[in-house]
């Protein structure tokens, strides 16, 4: 698929068969990688996905995504969490808000396809991903692209709209095109409940962690 180094297999869980109908045995066999399958790899989700906050934001964030998506693995939650931190502070976004819109796009799904045609983990456009030179069928990739491309609304909006991060978010799904035209977040109601189910998923993810996350997803429920 691409040259990032890793393949997007790595981040599903792989199915294999099994000879009785155990089921902790057919759900470990689900969730487990790397092979062999007799590898708990059970536990080592729930040390991820479960127990007390955390101060670092790649484990809130895997934490998030293996209680969103259970065909993802932990190694591959965590892999997905550090490509998603390490974009975010590249482009000066709170790693949780990118998290955040990812797991609402397509809960961290490589391979998410929607029936409007958007592509991959972050739900690109065909045409939007030519125009920003992204693969969106390389996670990595489009994570990074998503990030640039959030942080190229946030840049334009800051000091135009009293809530930029709706706005950029806005932008993202219903296009730039529709928030300049309304003067801020559109009144379609699919665009709004996206917006606000971001802003849920980005409170989550803060209260997973430890340090006293103050991102302006916490600040808007107080």
């Amino acid at each position: 698929m691409c040259g990032c180094g890793q393949s997007t297999s790595g981040f599903l869980a792989q199915n294999s068969g099994v000879a009785t109908p155990d089921a902790s045995r057919v759900l470990n066999d689900v969730l487990s990688w790397p092979k062999p399958s007799y590898v708990d790899a059970l536990k080592g989700a729930r040390l991820l996905a479960d127990g007390a906050p955390v101060r670092v934001p790649a484990l809130a964030i895997a934490r998030a995504v293996l209680r969103t998506n259970a065909r993802i693995t932990a190694i591959g939650a965590l892999s997905l969490a550090e490509a998603t931190v390490r974009a975010a502070r590249h482009e000066s976004l709170p790693p949780e808000f990118l998290a955040a819109t990812l797991l609402q796009e397509s809960a961290y799904d490589p391979y998410a396809f929607s029936s409007a045609g958007a592509l991959g983990i972050a739900q690109f456009e065909p045409e939007t991903a030519r125009e920003h030179g992204v693969d969106p069928y390389d996670p990595l990739d489009a994570i990074r692209g998503a990030a640039a491309l959030l942080a190229d609304y946030l840049r334009a909006y800051r000091d135009r709209y009293a809530d930029p991060y709706a706005a950029a978010l806005a932008a993202y799904n219903a296009g730039p095109g529709a928030v300049a035209y309304y003067g801020g977040v559109p009144p379609y109601a699919q665009t709004r409940e996206y917006v606000e189910l971001i802003y849920e998923r980005w409170a989550r993810i803060g209260s997973y962690e430890g340090s006293g996350n103050r991102s302006p997803a916490l600040k808007r429920k107080e």
